[in-house]
């Protein structure tokens, strides 16, 4: 009996294998494709923040007009001058920004795996009330990913790059320094935005209630501000902009977890 049981475990540790494997496969072809289409991935998407004719930029100047501002807000000249100084700084970003990018691409297909890796697990139930879960987590993935990338990176970049504690200090941004900071605040935000997936799950394994929730609201906005302190660059705005769609999602999550209870009850 012991023998039928380790057996069966192996056998899943052998599907959750192949499971990873065509999890990593998907990935490696994905940043492939963004390492051979580099031009595309650095010229016109990694790189635009720094632009001046970046899409918010030219909202925020609009806005700037529009309130009696002037051109207050406008972005006149690129904020500072990206320089590399390793001898291979450029091929080494080239690979990072190759396999985030394949990373954010494969997205869904990666947790279309582990959701049928999951799925056989759950009761007929269970498995109608997660139906489109794979939609629904990679459209909040990429929600976060976008609002990372138009809303946190920009301003970031704008604040960050332009701050001077004197005039005779020049900006000279590294690109390995630039470059981690527009990935790691879109791949946070991607992140961040599962949140409330993670509040359905949490639900229906019984670690979570929206009651305990709403009695920790509170606490959860002081987390939710050291979190935001800790994915964004050091600056106020850019964890204000994270904050905000925190505590959305968090309010959210109650209202999904209350969903959750109010189902198992009807059954």
């Amino acid at each position: 009996m012991k023998k039928d049981t380790d057996m069966k475990f192996l056998d899943h540790l052998e599907v959750f294998r192949w499971h990873l494997i065509r999890s990593g496969v998907a990935i490696i072809i994905c940043s492939t494709l963004a390492f051979v289409f580099k031009d595309i991935v650095f010229n016109q998407i990694i790189l635009a923040p720094r632009n001046i004719d970046f899409p918010t930029y030219i909202i925020l100047c609009k806005i700037s007009n529009l309130i009696g501002l002037g051109n207050t807000l406008c972005l006149e000249e690129p904020p500072f001058t990206l320089i590399n100084i390793h001898m291979s700084g450029q091929f080494s970003t080239h690979i990072l920004v190759s396999i985030v990018s394949g990373i954010i691409i494969s997205f869904p297909y990666v947790f279309w795996q582990i959701w049928s890796f999951v799925k056989p697990a759950l009761y007929t139930n269970e498995i109608k009330l997660a139906r489109g879960i794979v939609f629904f987590s990679s459209l909040l993935f990429f929600i976060g990913v976008i609002f990372g990338y138009y809303v946190i990176s920009p301003m970031s970049i704008n604040f960050l790059g332009t701050y001077q504690v004197s005039s005779i200090v020049t900006n000279n941004i590294s690109l390995v320094s630039f470059i981690s900071t527009v990935t790691t605040i879109c791949l946070a935000n991607g992140i961040i935005f599962q949140l409330p997936i993670v509040v359905y799950f949490l639900t229906k394994v019984g670690f979570l209630t929206p009651h305990f929730m709403r009695l920790y609201r509170k606490h959860a906005l002081i987390i939710t501000l050291i979190l935001s302190a800790v994915i964004t660059p050091p600056d106020v705005t850019s964890q204000i902009l994270v904050s905000l769609p925190l505590l959305i999602l968090y309010e959210l999550s109650i209202k999904i977890s209350s969903r959750v209870l109010k189902n198992k009850r009807l059954d």
